[in-house]
């Protein structure tokens, strides 16, 4: 505790201006593990050193375990409007082959709580997983949806490398959707979640109108976050230079490294305006609004060869109404791809 303060006023001492916070999030881990009067110092840290809106969002991302959601009403004391759960399938078995620790009925039982505490709750949930087909994936959805939750974060399985997942795929023990699947299952996402009125503003997140998450939105419209913490990633103006920060991921060395330096960033790289150009747009055409394309040439002097855009819109990738450049369904789908073409 006394590290993550320390780092938070590393950063707000370094900040050439002082930005109002907008949003918080307590996320990356198991926040929920953390006391509600832990949370409570944290947020009135961040008040002493910044400006905080009056309409401040703040999340807490938590798992469904009823060890933590019986803390729920400690958090939302403290500060917390929103909850960010993460049931990931509603499905006992698929739970247990993703090394979840959780049950479908506590997850259902922590949602009931954490809706009877909060305004605003969200869902998480895993797709395309090993072995599922569309029918069992357009069951669960429907189930989701039927939670009357307004936000649901939908993600594809991806097998990231030195995980048990990663040693079973390669030795050929699991066996993961192919690209027809994957692709089908992803329609079948946008198909129900938009019946059901639950928007897609980003590639992976759906939400009723006025739901979406003000501090995701603020990552892919490339905006600064501080990232505080072990292993917390931020994007900052320090100095008068844009700034990638990525601190120490081991707990212990990253609080050993703030008790010698102030801070436990491991890295404090400058982000040139070419790379921070390339991210911008990354990160903005994963938004359904898509991506401002005089906003974004006065900010960084470049701007996507109108060429490329034509060819892709030919394509049915693409769509330009005006100066807004967006991503089409099937641009969706090839978005690595889109993204390549337009920043090269």
């Amino acid at each position: 505790m006394e590290a993550i303060l320390a780092e938070l006023d590393w950063v707000s001492a370094r900040q050439a201006r002082a930005p109002v916070v907008q949003t918080v999030f307590f996320g990356g881990g198991t926040p929920s593990l953390m006391q509600g009067r832990s949370l409570g110092r944290i947020l009135e840290r961040i008040a002493a050193n910044w400006q905080v809106a009056e309409d401040v969002e703040i999340t807490l991302e938590a798992n469904p375990a009823s060890t933590e959601a019986a803390r729920f009403a400690d958090y939302k004391a403290a500060g917390v409007n929103r909850v960010s759960l993460g049931v990931q399938s509603l499905d006992d078995v698929a739970l247990k082959e993703l090394g979840r620790l959780h049950d479908r009925a506590e997850a259902l039982a922590a949602l009931a709580l954490a809706m009877s505490v909060f305004d605003r709750v969200s869902l998480d949930l895993i797709y395309a997983r090993p072995g599922q087909s569309d029918a069992q994936w357009r069951e669960e959805l429907k189930q989701a949806l039927a939670l009357a939750t307004d936000h649901l974060s939908l993600y594809q399985l991806t097998i990231e490398p030195q995980t048990p997942y990663a040693l079973l795929h390669k030795s050929g023990k699991l066996q993961m959707p192919d690209e027809d699947l994957a692709a089908g299952l992803y329609e079948t996402t946008q198909e129900l979640t938009q019946a059901a009125g639950l928007l897609a503003y980003e590639i992976s997140n759906h939400a009723r109108p006025g739901q979406e998450s003000r501090h995701n939105m603020i990552y892919w419209r490339y905006g600064d976050y501080a990232g505080v913490g072990p292993g917390a990633h931020g994007r900052l103006d320090l100095g008068g230079q844009r700034t990638a920060t990525a601190a120490i991921k081991l707990p212990e060395r990253w609080r050993q490294a703030v008790i010698d330096t102030g801070h436990g960033f491991g890295e404090l790289m400058a982000v040139s305006p070419e790379e921070a150009a390339r991210e911008h747009l990354l990160m903005n055409l994963r938004l359904t609004e898509g991506l401002d394309l005089d906003l974004y040439e006065t900010r960084w002097g470049v701007r996507p060869k109108a060429a490329k855009i034509i060819a892709l819109a030919e394509q049915g990738f693409v769509h330009l109404e005006g100066t807004r450049l967006a991503a089409t369904p099937e641009g969706r789908l090839l978005l690595n791809r889109v993204i390549e073409e337009l920043a090269g």
